[in-house]
């Protein structure tokens, strides 16, 4: 009965979730997705390859590749329209990097306005912005923006996106109770709410900042122990005695060096003032922290975490070194699903490894080839340049010895 119960709330899960996007890149993605023509007249757009790319853990599992360096990619599909009011939104992709990005961005958009897709670009207003951007070694944020009643919040906290040059999956969680989580490659690396994680509201609760520490509140750690007695004799311990091993000098002279006192030592049975000893104060009642109080200027909004009704999902970087694999853009109500998902393309994790290795070792080794040619042409350069600077000296030296020679005979003719 247990079983039969078990396996009519999994079908009952299954069938009450949905799944509002999805996109593995297969052969038709091109009926799906139009290729923005977006600062293309000024020579900046560039194209998205349909590749596996050049390491991979399955040949057949394609994406879309940046192709061309220093250019602007916009790219967008139109999606059956959703809202995410009284469920769980789940965004999720796959990106590989695996060019030297030096400065970019990795991410994508969920947009809720009508989006003329020919001409989608960077000043199309979105709801949600999610993915990684990348500027040098110091920049490695993950962005998570919102966006509410037409204002656009990013999140506080200070998230780094991956930079290795292999597959990862970013994933946003959103829940109708305001809290998210954010996973890569299936593992938290961040949750939070809403409410404090984005300044969109004021905080429900501020600091009285009028507040006083009452005058009964003892937040003394430790005390002396009261039952303490101090040791009798104990100030009458000196703090330097005569040493007791040093000897008077043999020439020491009473008459003219006076009486002779040893000198004085450290006395190791001086402890110094005495001092109860301290004991846990039975009366701490810790450090005083200013209270938090309700913030009369917050007003509760239920459906802070409602999104404006999402028909589009799009892509709209601009990237320094072209060459990011976008794939697996999922979206959908079903953090499991999701799961699932992950763990089927990583289940080629290591397939992939042995490929990007491979592929470092191809690219070592054609760099070091170009560099040992150019050190042989740079040697060339400098023996021809040498072989010629000789010939010119010679030239130069021989004729001042002509002229030389003419200048003596001229000498001996006087």
């Amino acid at each position: 009965m247990m079983l039969k119960l078990l396996v009519l709330f999994l079908f009952f899960q299954i069938s009450v979730s949905e799944i509002f996007f999805e996109e593995r890149f297969d052969d038709g993605w091109r009926s799906r997705w139009v290729i923005s023509d977006w600062k293309r007249s000024e020579g900046k757009a560039g194209y998205f390859k349909h590749t596996a790319g050049k390491w991979h853990g399955d040949p057949d599992d394609k994406g879309i590749q940046t192709h061309t360096d220093a250019r602007h990619y916009a790219v967008s599909a139109k999606i059956p329209e959703f809202s995410n009011k009284n469920r769980t939104l789940v965004v999720q992709y796959s990106i590989r990097f695996e060019q030297d990005i030096e400065c970019g961005g990795g991410y994508i958009k969920l947009l809720s306005a009508y989006v003329n897709q020919k001409k989608f670009g960077g000043d199309a207003p979105y709801s949600l912005m999610f993915g990684p951007d990348i500027c040098g070694t110091q920049k490695k944020h993950l962005h998570v923006i919102l966006s509410y009643q037409g204002q656009n919040y990013p999140i506080k906290k200070e998230l780094e996106c991956e930079t290795d040059k292999l597959t990862h999956f970013y994933t946003f969680i959103l829940r109708p109770d305001a809290s998210y989580s954010i996973l890569i490659d299936n593992r938290e690396r961040d949750s939070g709410s809403m409410y404090t994680d984005w300044d969109i509201l004021p905080p429900r609760k501020i600091k009285a900042v009028n507040a006083k520490k009452p005058a009964d509140w003892d937040d003394r750690e430790y005390i002396d122990d009261p039952n303490a007695v101090k040791p009798e004799g104990y100030d009458s311990i000196p703090k330097e005695i005569p040493d007791p091993k040093a000897k008077k000098p043999d020439n020491w002279d009473e008459d003219e060096d006076g009486l002779w006192k040893p000198p004085k030592i450290p006395n190791p049975a001086y402890k110094g003032p005495w001092r109860p000893k301290r004991i846990k104060n039975p009366n701490y009642k810790g450090k005083w922290k200013i209270p938090y109080i309700d913030n009369p200027e917050f007003e509760d909004d239920p459906d802070l975490y409602v999104l404006k009704p999402i028909k589009y999902v799009g892509i709209e970087v601009w990237q320094v070194k072209a060459g990011s694999v976008y794939d697996n853009i999922l979206i959908c109500d079903d953090p499991a699903y999701a799961k699932q998902v992950v763990e089927e393309v990583l289940s080629n994790r290591e397939i992939e490894k042995e490929g990007f290795e491979e592929a470092e070792k191809v690219r070592k080794a054609r760099e070091e080839e170009e560099a040992q040619r150019a050190r042989e042409e740079g040697e060339k350069r400098r023996r021809e340049r040498g072989y010629d600077r000789r010939r010119y000296r010679d030239r130069y030296r021989d004729k001042y010895r002509r002229h030389d020679y003419l200048d003596d005979d001229y000498h001996d003719e006087l």
